[in-house]
């Protein structure tokens, strides 16, 4: 039904491995290295910082969101604009690549000291994840307990929110991510980084690809996410 490469994603996903996935070149044309936040463990987050680079942080589907009544930052920040005129002026209304921000709050596992180092990071993440798994669909105020007993914010760990329609509505890494995870019957909680070159700049394809070679790593361009993905919600 899917391809060889989706399969092999779902087999690493599902043991725990890190995967590649490449947006578009039309889009952030950025790789990210992405695995199962329950598997995330402090070497996973040495490995994201080191051979990522970029933003370290956890993607949810928007269904979750809604079990946690988690907000978008962006309509956090539109409410409170009347008593903080900064945020009328700094709107992410003019991204380049996209419509809106995915991002939600920043949280750390209350378990955590600063939060930023990589036993606490990879705290946060995988007892969210576990968290996840725990909590009922119908049951908010029980599933919100839950979390204020668990999680604090503000915190070093950014959650991105996928859109309710996932790709049929937003082609980002966050829909990318969570849509994968779906197809492969895990929790739709994911853990991401953006892969860096030495120039500063979003490390090429070409070089992504190579590293997913070098380190035995499944490498997924997005629309090849959105071919199983249209095969999987038909």
């Amino acid at each position: 039904m899917y391809s060889k490469k989706i399969k092999n994603a779902i087999t690493d996903l599902k043991k725990g491995k890190f995967i590649l996935i490449h947006d578009d070149e039309k889009r952030e044309n950025e790789t990210d290295l992405v695995i199962h936040s329950k598997f995330v463990k402090p070497d996973s987050i040495k490995k994201l910082r080191k051979d990522g680079g970029g933003l370290i942080f956890l993607m949810i589907s928007n269904d979750i969101a809604k079990r946690l009544e988690l907000p978008y930052l962006s309509d956090i920040f539109s409410y409170a604009k009347d008593k903080y005129p900064i945020f009328k002026k700094t709107n992410s209304k003019d991204i380049p690549y996209d419509d809106r921000s995915s991002f939600s709050i920043y949280v750390n596992h209350k378990d955590t000291y600063t939060g930023i180092t990589d036993i606490d990071r990879s705290k946060t993440m995988n007892k969210f994840a576990e968290m996840i798994e725990e909590t009922k669909e119908k049951n908010t105020k029980e599933n919100i307990e839950k979390f204020g007993k668990n999680f604090r914010t503000p915190g070093h760990i950014p959650i991105c929110i996928a859109a309710e329609k996932l790709l049929n509505e937003r082609k980002g890494h966050t829909e990318l991510v969570v849509s994968l995870l779906k197809i492969a019957d895990l929790t739709p909680v994911g853990s991401g980084c953006e892969m860096i070159g030495d120039n500063g700049k979003a490390l090429p394809s070409d070089k992504a690809k190579k590293y997913a070679e070098k380190n035995n790593m499944t490498y997924l361009e997005g629309k090849e996410i959105i071919k199983a993905w249209k095969k999987w919600s038909k």
